[in-house]
This record gives C-alpha cells, structure tokens and sequence, in this order.
C-alpha cells in the first residue's frame, strides 16, 4: 500500500501536460479505447474536460454499472484533485473514509481505482480520465500507461510495481 501511495505520488507530479483541450482528449480516449482492444479488456472510458464530458465509450461487455462506477470515481478526481486509487488507499491506511468525512454518500463517489487526474503545467487539475471494468488496480494502470505515452513519460519509470 505504502509502495503504491509513493509511486502515485511520483505519477502525479511527472504526468503533466503543457495543453490539454479536446483533440488530446480524444486522443486519449481512443488510445485508452485501441489498449483495452489489445487486451481483450472490456471497459468504459471517460475523458472530462473542465466538468465536461468530451469523450465516452462503453465497449461490448460492459454494463451501465461500469459507466456508474466511472462517474463516481471521476467525481473524487475532480473534488480532490487527487486520483480515485490514492484516495482510495490513503482511507484503508488510515482507517476513516474521505467520502464520508465530506458529507459525501457512496452513491456519489467512490475511493476505487481508475479515475486519475488530467494536469496542465501552470493551471492545475483540469480534468479527469476514468476507466471501468478490470480490477481496480488495473482500471488505474491503464490510465496512467495511456497518460505517461502522451505526456513522454516511460511508462517503465512509473508503474506500479
């Protein structure tokens, strides 16, 4: 757990755009869409764009609960700005829920991986890309292998291990 919060961390501060509008978002969200096919993996993938939905694909398999589950874990992105995984981790580490101590119902959100920050050097968090459909590991390093290739990152440097 405490492996996975460091490398989280070191994923936050190196996956960072220098713009990010609507063509990188589909860029993203078909990137995401052609890996998932690649592994046979049925998934849904979101991409948000300052509270916008810019990109959605639910793939054959999928259910409207896995389009659910993206919506709440995307909504602790774009509270916390923190990724869904972390968030998620962080509470079992230290034994109190973070959507509850906001006020907040599991019906809303949920501290699960695979929803992960969209950052742009100089403005922050400005958005979420989400998937839903593999365990929650998984749902987060398909994200993040989709990320560190469109930000230049090697993936290899940032995985989780």
């Amino acid at each position: 757990m405490a492996d996975d919060l460091d490398r989280i961390a070191e994923q936050h501060r190196r996956l960072r755009f220098d713009r990010f509008d609507e063509t990188t978002a589909w860029q993203l969200g078909t990137l995401l869409r052609e890996r998932a096919v690649g592994r046979t993996a049925a998934v849904a993938i979101e991409v948000r764009l300052h509270g916008h939905t810019v990109f959605f694909h639910a793939m054959a398999g999928t259910s409207p609960s896995n389009a659910d589950w993206a919506r709440r874990k995307r909504n602790v992105v774009e509270m916390l700005h923190q990724s869904s995984y972390a968030v998620g981790l962080d509470d079992a580490r230290s034994g109190r829920s973070t959507i509850a101590l906001m006020g907040r119902s599991d019906g809303d959100m949920a501290t699960h991986g695979g929803s992960v920050p969209i950052v742009v050097d100089g403005m922050g968090c400005v958005g979420a890309v989400t998937v839903s459909g593999l365990p929650q590991r998984e749902d987060h390093e398909m994200v993040v292998e989709a990320l560190a290739e469109l930000c230049g990152v090697p993936f290899a440097d940032i995985r989780l291990d």
